[in-house]
């Protein structure tokens, strides 16, 4: 998408599509003129009337909406607040037309592809929809569905919102400064990830390999069903359990939570040092405790891969951050980037100072128990401030890097609920089993 005919080559669907889009937003438009014309702009309230027409709009604005949400360092607070209340979590597809989506994918009437597929979606989110069916062999499976013709949509919006980033640093010069381009293309990279099933199903599968290959008897993965899925159809054994972050639940399957969640660590972090792959959504819910007492990890969406220097690195990061010594965390940070030359690490600590004092802060209230002290954008934030310092002395901080950090916090916080002795980040490397 570099050239003007790319942004501009739309077929009916599109073309549909930017009419649509054009029509919610003209008239979201006309609300904020109005409130701009009195001369007292209340941000707050045209924030509302952004995630409304967002929200209107569907999976790739839904998706922008949690974008904003999570990079207060490029958006004012008002709408970083209003765009938290994107949730991913949309009127459900009818049943009529995923049948038809199912059946068109599979290539055959759904009564012969399953023996029973409920019409009643257990999730239902922007880009697809959850059911729960049973195979013509008898094995509960759930059926992952596209919504209709999400991918010609996303591609579609993806190409309206490069063309408005491109005009927008036209425009104003100073959003190139703020580095929007990048921020639009990590933004597209992760959406994209979303929408390949087929890549899914690899992820899921490279994992299980990782366990076998260790002989990991703890935890296991969803087997896929190959011949009831492709690109936009995903076919999965289902899982019976809780999340491992309900530890009432957890009790019902096992007298030991702190058990499960350490080895929980133990393997994210092993395929972590292992293999350079990690599960890259550990929020509650995609992490499990099953009926058997297993560990079950589902939802392979969103994975990511490190190199050894980053590895490296993060051991480093992740050890001051714990022991609150802020010349291991720029060692972490040089030691991540394999180009990094000259740089003094004593001369960054010196700079990182006021970004490790709000890693600290944020830290240690998360130490001491804090419910809201664990907030995705204030941590998006730290990572944007830490981007800046690091940048200014010649360092590229890793795309992989915030990703990895957010995964930890989420894990940190499982720990201070259920096994609180334990500092995540000080004993990093105890969690590293092979």
């Amino acid at each position: 998408m570099e050239t003007l005919s790319d942004y501009l080559s739309f077929g009916i669907h599109s073309s549909a599509r930017v009419m649509h889009s054009s029509a919610i937003f003209l008239g979201q438009a006309a609300q904020i003129l109005a409130k701009l014309a009195t001369g007292k702009a209340n941000h707050k309230e045209i924030a509302i009337i952004l995630r409304q027409a967002f929200e209107s709009l569907g999976a790739t604005y839904i998706k922008l909406g949690q974008f904003i949400a999570s990079a207060p360092s490029l958006f004012p607070e008002e709408y970083v607040q209003e765009m938290q209340k994107c949730l991913d979590s949309v009127r459900p597809v009818a049943y009529r037309d995923i049948r038809s989506i199912v059946e068109r994918e599979l290539g055959d009437k759904l009564e012969k592809l399953f023996h029973y597929f409920d019409e009643t979606p257990l999730a239902s989110a922007s880009i697809a929809q959850v059911h729960a069916a049973v195979t013509k062999e008898g094995l509960d499976v759930v059926v992952k569905v596209q919504r209709p013709d999400v991918h010609t949509t996303l591609k579609t919006d993806m190409q309206i919102l490069g063309l408005l980033t491109k005009i927008l640093e036209w425009v104003a010069p100073e959003f190139k400064k703020s580095g929007l381009t990048g921020m639009f293309s990590e933004f597209q990279a992760s959406i994209m990830q979303e929408v390949d099933f087929i890549q899914e199903a690899k992820n899921i599968e490279e994992f299980e390999a990782y366990l076998l290959s260790v002989n990991e008897e703890r935890a296991r993965v969803p087997r896929v069903y190959h011949g009831l899925s492709n690109k936009r159809v995903l076919t999965m054994e289902r899982f019976y359990g809780v999340p491992i972050t309900d530890e009432a639940g957890l009790r019902k399957y096992t007298n030991n939570p702190r058990k499960v969640l350490n080895d929980a660590l133990e393997i994210w972090f092993s395929s972590l040092a292992a293999k350079g792959f990690f599960h890259a959504d550990v929020h509650a819910g995609n992490v499990m405790i099953l009926k058997d007492g297993q560990i079950g990890f589902i939802d392979f969406g969103i994975v990511g891969r490190i190199s050894p220097n980053v590895w490296n690195g993060l051991m480093l990061f992740t050890q001051g951050i714990g022991t609150g010594e802020p010349g291991l965390v720029a060692e972490g940070l040089v030691a991540m980037d394999s180009t990094a030359q000259g740089v003094d690490p004593k001369v960054l600590a010196k700079q990182l100072e006021d970004v490790f004092n709000e890693m600290e802060t944020l830290y240690q209230a998360m130490a001491l128990g804090e419910a809201s002290s664990f907030d995705e954008s204030k941590l998006n934030r730290l990572m944007y401030d830490l981007k800046d310092v690091a940048e200014k002395n010649g360092l590229k901080i890793p795309r992989e890097f915030a990703l990895l950090m957010k995964q930890m916090l989420y894990f940190d916080r499982y720990v201070k609920t259920m096994a609180p002795e334990i500092n995540l980040f000080r004993d990093t490397k105890k969690f590293v089993t092979n």
